[in-house]
């Protein structure tokens, strides 16, 4: 069946208003997956949180340069090495949430399994981290989200 003739049915059922809702409050409008790892830029949460309420021990931020978490901004990752889809990276980052602080550089092993899932660490201090849609993230975080 086409296009319009399913709208034409769901029009004639009365469901179209019901379908424009919910696929409107679904529609992603963050940009595509790219930049240094080929992530889609936005938050992350470690698996097994819920995007609704992670702690910020949970979070983190891939803005298409670099992975930040609550108390980092500013981060810019410089590929050292890379196997498949396995980087070594030295990530530069501003040491503080907000404010004057010192820029570190630490030397990270990310993993990305496919544009919306990463692991960072390796073995047993590996942590996964997924995508999460904006309209799943509490408001306070939502204009984090690059655009």
């Amino acid at each position: 069946m086409n296009n319009w003739v399913a709208a034409s049915l769901l029009s004639s059922i009365g469901l179209s208003g019901l379908l424009a809702t919910a696929a409107a409050a679904s529609v992603d409008t963050s940009p595509k997956p790219g930049g240094v790892y080929r992530l889609k830029p936005g938050i992350f949460v470690e698996q097994g949180t819920r995007c609704e309420d992670a702690p910020n021990a949970s979070i983190r931020l891939y803005d298409g340069r670099g992975i930040s978490t609550a108390h980092t901004r500013a981060c810019r990752a410089k590929v050292v090495s890379r196997r498949g889809s396995r980087y070594t990276v030295r990530q530069s980052c501003i040491d503080a949430g907000a404010g004057p602080a010192p820029r570190f550089v630490e030397t990270q092993t990310l993993t990305v399994r496919d544009a919306l899932t990463f692991t960072l660490g390796k073995g047993t201090r590996a942590a996964t981290y997924r995508y999460c849609p904006v309209y799943q993230l509490p408001p306070g975080l939502r204009s984090a989200v690059p655009r």
